[in-house]
């Protein structure tokens, strides 16, 4: 079984600041993409970041130059920093993790969620 835990989510003014972590843990052989997702009241689910295994990233638009994502891989953890938070960034972010598991499959698994706000 694998498990994704996130934390960091919170209420912050706009222009403010916030970290946002998921660990993984379980049972499998390796990560591949991570990502972080968000879902606003009555709108889909949509793309924030995402990271390779080696690095690279990706970003939605909307975000770009004002957040990051990182991964420690020892940790099996992913971090997206979030900076000049806007209201428009009120949401509940989701991680996401394609997991090799031990029978050699490729599988999404997603965490609970972390509901961030950013309001005066």
């Amino acid at each position: 079984q694998v498990q994704l835990v996130e934390s960091g989510g919170g209420l912050v003014q706009p222009g403010g600041s916030l970290r946002l972590s998921c660990a993984v843990s379980g049972n499998f052989v390796s990560i591949n993409v991570m990502g972080w997702y968000r879902q606003a009241p009555g709108k889909q689910r949509e793309l924030v970041a995402i990271i390779t295994s080696g690095g690279s990233a990706e970003y939605a638009d909307s975000v770009k130059g004002r957040f990051t994502i990182a991964r420690d891989n020892a940790k099996n953890t992913v971090y997206l920093q979030v900076n000049s938070l806007k209201p428009e960034d009120t949401a509940v972010y989701y991680c996401n993790a394609e997991v090799l598991t031990n029978r050699g499959m490729y599988l999404d698994y997603w965490g609970q969620g972390t509901q961030v706000t950013a309001s005066s």
